[in-house]
């Protein structure tokens, strides 16, 4: 799957309609081969983000978990510093 996919569950504060409908719209561009689709394939290629992202909206209110959520901002944080000791040598 994409790399550049993020979790999206049990976050606090929970993904946001802007997070969600950009993980969709990279998943439509990931299957789709297109970063940006033809005139003739746009209404498609727009159909599939919208329907993705409310789909996956909804399945993220349904899941149900004991755990306590994660703080968005602490892994970012942990995030950045694996990227940095990934690439710095």
């Amino acid at each position: 799957m994409c790399r550049n996919i993020k979790t999206l569950y049990n976050f606090e504060p929970p993904a946001t309609e802007d997070e969600i409908r950009l993980a969709a719209l990279q998943y439509v561009r990931k299957i789709s081969g297109f970063n940006r689709p033809s005139k003739v394939n746009e209404a498609a290629f727009q159909d599939a983000v919208n329907r993705i992202a409310a789909i996956s909206a909804s399945f993220l209110d349904e899941l149900t978990t004991e755990a306590a959520p994660k703080d968005r901002l602490e892994q970012a944080a942990k995030a950045r510093a694996q990227a940095t000791r990934r690439f710095s040598g």
